[in-house]
This record gives C-alpha cells, sequence and structure tokens, in this order.
C-alpha cells in the first residue's frame, strides 16, 4: 500500500478510505499486505483528481463509478452496433 500511495501522490489513509467507500477493494498477499491492480490504481488516480478539485470523497466515488458504467455501456453499444452491421440482409424477402 505505501508503495502504491506514492506512486499516485496520496497518503495509504487516502488509499484505506477509498476501499471503505468500495470504489477499491484491493487483493491481498499471503502476508496480508494490500495488492492494486493497474485499473484500481487508474480509479484512485481519478479519485485524487475529483477530491482535489473539491468534490468529497463520497461523491467523488460515485462520480467514478458511474463514469465506468457508462463506459462499459458504450463499449457494449458499439459491439452490438458493429455485429448489426455485420450481419448480411435479409436475402428470403418476398417478391412484389
Amino acid at each position: 500500500m505505501g508503495r502504491a500511495a506514492e506512486m499516485l501522490g496520496v497518503t495509504p489513509a487516502f488509499l484505506r478510505s477509498l476501499g471503505t467507500a468500495k470504489l477499491i477493494e484491493p487483493q491481498r498477499s499471503d502476508g496480508g499486505h494490500r495488492r492494486y491492480s493497474r485499473y484500481q490504481l487508474r480509479l484512485a488516480t481519478r479519485a485524487r483528481e475529483l477530491v482535489d478539485q473539491g468534490t468529497a470523497l463520497e461523491a467523488a466515488c460515485r462520480i467514478i463509478i458511474l463514469e465506468d458504467q457508462l463506459a462499459e455501456a458504450l463499449r457494449i453499444n458499439a459491439e452490438l452496433q458493429q455485429s448489426r452491421d455485420q450481419r448480411p440482409e435479409n436475402t428470403n424477402r418476398r417478391s412484389a
């Protein structure tokens, strides 16, 4: 945790608060140390940016969760659109 906090320019307490707010839940090593993924570190960086701009921690976490959900919905939508666009047109149309 100390190394992650140092990399992000935050305190270990800030990272713990993100866990308490359920934004990130790091894995634990065999020795009990918190291990953060790159994705979790990106979320923590975004949280720090929002908090530095004056957003309350709980509100920052909610914003990040909503941003993440929107990005996922847009990704799924793009995949479905691409899949639809690649389908051949219906060739069984009746002749007039």
